[in-house]
């Protein structure tokens, strides 16, 4: 189906921006000419996405009326991109009565389209034998259908992308595991999709026809069983040929703590994704290219979107990046603020250190941190780690500061970028050298009454493989030298920097 390039926008309402496929969306819809406002329990986790100030945001939660009400006034399309997984035992009730009230104020908002993306069924399995996971899914779906707004419901088994829960399950087994004795559920057939194509497909049905209401099933060209597709991640990925042995004696439960154990999926969210690999998802039609057609050639395959995906990955510690897009991140990247199963393990070195100075003092020393005026700690170990940083092809420290006393959101500091600054509070660094992983550094100056402060400082670090794994545990041993003695010393400096009148430019070091 065309449309009219001419065809003006339309006024989009997005739940679960700050998920994975809704902050995804968001700036794909703004490439499509519409307007979004974006509802969200925590608006403050949406101002770091580089599209945040072309957005609409409201706060409010699904499951409460009023503000879903809110939300829907003068709204197209709304698109229902939230579930309680992992939410306890009762998600299922939870995501009905949200369901119900969602489908309730876009019929008597007037809106449009209702478009939700589910999970996949299998056919000719009832639906009481289905996991909890896909059943409530599957019930979601049919609460919206019947909501008297006309919906399009997408329905996508494993979805490949940077970031994606499925992704990062099946990157972790493959990567961790040369050899693996698994669930019978990897000989289950499955028909994956990469995230580009969930993405476009989801732009594409805001303008689907007023009388389509339906369900529609969404997959990649290739059907595969899970351990096929362990099995071609090793092979996109360049690693060895995986010995994989199925066995029958691992339940859901069992199987849940077994992916928990190996990658950094807790859980509570594994054993839903688990239990519904129990039996086969594929594509029973592909009616949606009637509304939104192929691209040419075809939907990207399953290789080729784990390339994708592994690039994105990849490419998270390399040097241009931030400069050349801009801003100091993306929203698939991992922040220290996140689940750890977002993105990974995260392992964390944290150091607190009473100071007899004011708040701003120490902040000032915490704001003319690197360049010329160093690290305050250990200087030939910073000297070495950015010479054998400049030899790997990295930045090492040879970039220096913009302004010997002021720092802003996106700046260079030697090999770290500044991510976060929250002036007189926090400074959050990311790291833009050579590493099997993503490293931050967090500089906080508190206050501690009776005029003086607080430094808190924390180093984390999320590993990439086994590499990353044993390159934090290397390390480790020399943390102590390195970022305890830089917290001391920062500490020092603050006591020795006069504090700054209100209104005073800080003097030059």
């Amino acid at each position: 189906m065309e449309h009219d390039e001419a065809e003006p926008g339309l006024r989009c309402l997005v739940t679960g921006a700050t998920g994975y496929i809704g902050g995804r969306l968001v700036p794909e819809l703004l490439a499509a000419g519409h307007r979004v406002r974006c509802l969200a329990r925590s608006p403050g986790k949406l101002r770091d996405h580089p599209w945040a100030g072309e957005v609409e945001v409201v706060r409010g939660d699904v499951t409460d009326a009023g503000s879903v009400a809110e939300a829907m006034r003068d709204v197209d399309v709304a698109y229902y991109l939230v579930h309680a997984l992992g939410t306890g035992k009762r998600f299922e009730d939870t995501d009905r009565r949200a369901a119900r009230i969602f489908g309730e104020a876009a019929r008597a908002a007037g809106v449009r389209r209702i478009v939700y993306l589910g999970g996949l069924t299998p056919a000719g399995v009832p639906e009481r034998e289905l996991s909890p996971h896909l059943r409530s899914r599957a019930e979601v779906g049919r609460i919206l259908l019947d909501s008297g707004v006309p919906t399009t419901v997408l329905r996508a088994a494993v979805i490949i992308g940077s970031g994606s829960v499925s992704f990062e399950m099946l990157r972790y087994l493959t990567e961790r595991l040369p050899v693996m004795v698994t669930p019978s559920w990897v000989r289950t057939r499955i028909q994956p999709i990469a995230v580009r194509d969930v993405l476009r497909l989801l732009v594409g049905s805001a303008r689907m026809p007023a009388e389509v209401n339906r369900a529609f099933d969404i997959g990649g060209p290739d059907i595969l069983t899970y351990r096929e597709m362990m099995a071609r991640y090793a092979a996109v990925a360049g690693l060895p040929r995986r010995v994989i042995v199925a066995v029958p004696v691992l339940t859901p439960r069992l199987s849940s703590h077994w992916v928990g154990l190996v990658t950094p999926v807790p859980a509570s969210i594994a054993r839903p994704l688990t239990e519904s690999l129990r039996h086969e998802v594929v594509c029973r039609e592909h009616d949606i290219s009637r509304y939104v057609p192929d691209p040419p050639g075809h939907p990207v395959g399953f290789d080729e979107a784990v390339r994708l995906a592994l690039r994105r990955v990849r490419e998270a510690d390399v040097s241009t990046r931030w400069s050349s897009a801009g801003v100091p991140g993306a929203p698939s990247d991992p922040l220290p603020t996140d689940p750890d199963w977002a993105g990974g393990s995260l392992y964390t070195d944290c150091r607190e250190v009473a100071v007899d100075a004011p708040p701003d003092a120490l902040w000032r020393v915490i704001e003319g941190v690197g360049g010329d005026n160093g690290w305050y700690s250990f200087p030939l170990a910073w000297a070495l780690r950015g010479r054998l940083d400049r030899l790997a092809g990295g930045v090492g420290l040879r970039r220096g500061r913009r302004d010997a006393q002021r720092l802003r959101v996106g700046d260079s500091l030697d090999f770290w970028r500044v991510e976060e600054i929250e002036p007189g509070h926090l400074l959050r660094l990311r790291a833009e050298m050579r590493l099997p992983g993503l490293a931050w550094l967090e500089m906080y100056a508190e206050p501690d009454g009776a005029g003086r402060s607080r430094y808190r400082q924390r180093a984390l670090f999320h590993p990439r493989g086994l590499l990353g794994h044993a390159y934090w545990w290397a390390v480790s041993p020399f943390h102590a030298i390195v970022f305890g003695g830089m917290a001391r010393n920062i500490a020092r400096a603050a006591t020795r920097t006069p504090p700054t009148h209100k209104g005073e430019p800080a003097p030059a070091r």
